[in-house]
């Protein structure tokens, strides 16, 4: 899969459960594409005036209906880069396009699971939509389905591991018909099941729906073993991107010339 440049932007708040945005796009998603950031940059200023850069010309393309990761050291800018994607910030140059309607999905699945039941918590973001209490029903049970947690549809939030409440996060996402998912780290603190319940509840999402796109915020390089795609960043740059295997090998590469260097 040869893909070049790149582009993004939409959504906000914690605590507002399975963000998600039905405004038209300022411009068209290049076809064939879901995300589309183009020369994208982003600085900060500090309290003595200085300008801080976090992202530097950044630039990805993200076909439609695939599962992408954005992989890279600590500090290297790939949260900022989901977030202005997801439209949280405004970047200080360049253009972002992502086909909509989209989600944003926290680390922190507390900041967005927040309705008593699984079953209310999914439903909780339908109200917008002039929907039968049927329509409402199916809609939950679908996308529950699809994450694997149909059998958990009356359960306490409360009495949900840190990875189920992640895929309920997911679920309410699915049940507004979203198009593109935009995953910040969802493993980091989760146990090594429930990493693997997460991912593959996402990837599951995909393979039942040719309309749902995901990019997958991580740095965990085994992760790469479910994604099509990958975009890798370091210091504020996008790399390289390309197909799983080809971002799982350059990374490899780069380690070990890293270490060699290290030890001599």
């Amino acid at each position: 899969m040869n893909l070049s440049t790149v582009t993004s932007a939409s959504r906000a708040g914690p605590l507002l459960p399975h963000l998600h945005s039905t405004s038209p796009s300022r411009t068209n998603v290049t076809e064939n594409l879901a995300i589309e950031g183009r020369n994208l940059s982003f600085s900060v200023a500090t309290r003595q005036g200085k300008t801080v850069p976090i992202l530097k010309d950044c630039s990805l393309r993200i076909p439609l209906g695939q599962f992408w990761m954005l992989l890279g050291p600590n500090g290297c800018g790939k949260s900022t880069l989901l977030k202005i994607l997801a439209g949280l910030l405004n970047p200080t140059k360049g253009t972002v396009i992502v086909k909509r309607p989209k989600s944003y999905v926290f680390q922190n699945p507390d900041h967005q699971v927040v309705m008593p039941t699984v079953e209310a918590d999914v439903a909780f973001g339908l109200g917008k939509f002039n929907l039968t209490h049927g329509e409402v029903k199916l809609r939950v049970s679908k996308a529950l389905d699809a994450v694997g947690m149909l059998s958990y549809q009356q359960r306490s939030v409360q009495t949900l591991s840190g990875g189920q409440k992640q895929r309920v996060a997911i679920a309410g996402a699915l049940a507004e018909a979203c198009k593109v998912l935009l995953l910040d780290e969802l493993t980091t603190f989760l146990d090594e099941n429930d990493q693997l319940g997460v991912i593959k509840a996402v990837r599951n999402s995909l393979d039942s729906s040719e309309e749902v796109t995901a990019l997958w915020v991580t740095h965990r390089l085994e992760e790469l073993e479910y994604a099509d795609g990958a975009v890798y960043m370091e210091d504020g740059r996008v790399v390289k991107h390309g197909d799983a295997k080809s971002i799982f090998d350059f990374i490899r590469a780069r380690q070990s010339a890293y270490i060699k260097k290290i030890n001599s």
